[in-house]
């Protein structure tokens, strides 16, 4: 019989009595002792998650506190992947509690988990089990689903705006909806990208780039939908596969050799879920296409600044690419580059992983900073001039998360595509210029 999470041997019950440590124990003391566990100690909800679709290994988890430290949440909270096993334990409905929103799925306690306690699956079967039994999601993560759902897109804008970033690029910007036929690449932009203000100079600076290597691509324009994995992970897995089958019949109607994507989220999706329903691109993450040709590039602007570089976790810790933005920042004339304590596969999380991009009023009630604020403050105490990303997410949270910890007029934060395109001689829009 379960107690706990474990299973009490029925030895004495087979026997008169027995001794252990000079104390006698009696078939009947040992029925009264099981049965007062029982009832104190419910630790069904710890098995009824382990019974969820790839939730199991929550089960695992032996104790030994590995993930805690290095759990970003709880650097500046109370939780941890241990943490929340120990309420399972404790009869806690992870179904019901404030912890279910918390995890950003960065990895980071699976890279130290000696028993492969995976929260990348756990957390959005969890999230998904609630959202079908009607239990509570944050109002703020719910509008952003029913946006994706209405619009195909998180930011809830109308699909006809997809390519007006292109307008301000200063190069052609083929869109294949009105110009079709074969490209080398289709560049996937991705909701931040093409919607987000900050998202237009970056792409706007990524097509420079691509228009001086005179690189063969083309953008889906209005027919582009949210790749959706931050949505699976926010457990809207009916959702996501919703949105990966309009994504593959439009990819079906276009010619290209590979995707290339700024989006480290969609990165993962193309290259490590979409494979498991059958679908299977060759995908490249943006810094991935430019690594290998930096040294076709024509600089001719050295930018003489301090920069450290953050590592997103769906780049770096989920699909192990570290070195691709380090070349390219290495590459820049002038640039001098400095790393973070937490760094390459301990980086720390920007926070907008699994979700965690729409969840900042349910994460601030239950932290006492937002992690995005967190790792400006670490990126600061570096000396830098420049805070680099190379994810769509993170150049809005740490511009607001500088000015949270003051700090903004010290620390830029620019996309790496930002700081190549200024170093060809393009524009500092960011600056004014």
């Amino acid at each position: 019989m379960p107690v706990g999470g474990y299973k009490l041997l029925p030895i004495v019950h087979e026997v008169a009595s027995a001794t252990v440590d000079g104390v006698e124990l009696t078939a009947d003391w040992n029925r009264q002792f099981e049965t007062r566990v029982i009832e104190d100690y419910d630790s069904s909800p710890l098995f009824d998650l382990a019974a969820l679709s790839e939730a199991e290994s929550i089960e695992w988890c032996y104790g030994c506190g590995r993930c805690v430290p290095v759990c970003p949440v709880d650097l500046v909270g109370e939780y941890g992947p241990r943490k929340v096993h120990r309420k399972l334990q404790m009869g806690i409905d992870l179904l019901e509690d404030p912890d279910l929103w918390l995890c950003t799925t960065c990895g980071n306690c699976l890279r130290v988990c000696p028993k492969q306690v995976d929260m990348i699956k756990i957390m959005p079967a969890a999230r998904e089990a609630a959202m079908t039994a009607g239990k509570e999601v944050p109002a703020e993560l719910q509008g952003v689903l029913e946006a994706t759902f209405k619009y195909g897109n998180a930011l809830g804008q109308s699909p006809r705006r997809r390519s007006a970033w292109t307008k301000g690029a200063g190069v052609p910007v083929r869109d294949l909806t009105k110009e079709p036929g074969p490209v080398d690449y289709l560049f996937y932009v991705e909701d931040y990208w093409s919607y987000h203000p900050r998202g237009h100079q970056a792409a706007q600076a990524f097509a420079r780039i691509l228009h001086q290597l005179g690189i063969d691509y083309g953008i889906l324009g209005h027919e582009e939908r949210t790749l959706g994995d931050s949505q699976r992970l926010a457990g809207e897995k009916g959702l996501f596969e919703m949105l990966m089958e309009q994504v593959v019949e439009t990819l079906d109607r276009h010619e290209f050799g590979a995707i290339v994507t700024p989006d480290p989220h969609g990165f993962n999706a193309l290259a490590t879920v979409y494979p498991k329903y059958g679908h299977t691109f060759e995908v490249l993450h943006y810094t991935q296409l430019l690594a290998p040709r930096v040294s076709e590039l024509t600089f001719t602007t050295p930018l003489d600044v301090k920069v450290t570089f953050h590592d997103p976790c769906y780049l770096g810790r989920h699909n192990g690419e570290y070195d691709a933005p380090r070349r390219l920042l290495e590459a820049i004339p002038g640039l001098e580059l400095i790393e973070m304590m937490r760094c390459r596969e301990n980086g720390y999380c920007c926070g907008g992983g699994g979700g965690g991009m729409w969840l900042d009023g349910h994460t601030q009630s239950h932290t006492s900073e937002r992690l995005s604020v967190r790792r400006v403050k670490e990126a600061a105490e570096t000396g830098a001039d420049v805070l680099a990303v190379c994810c769509p997410y993170e150049v809005s949270r740490f511009e607001d998360g500088a000015k949270a910890a003051g700090v903004d007029d010290r620390l830029r934060v620019l996309d790496i595509a930002e700081l190549l395109d200024m170093a060809l001689g393009g524009p500092d829009r960011v600056a004014g210029a």
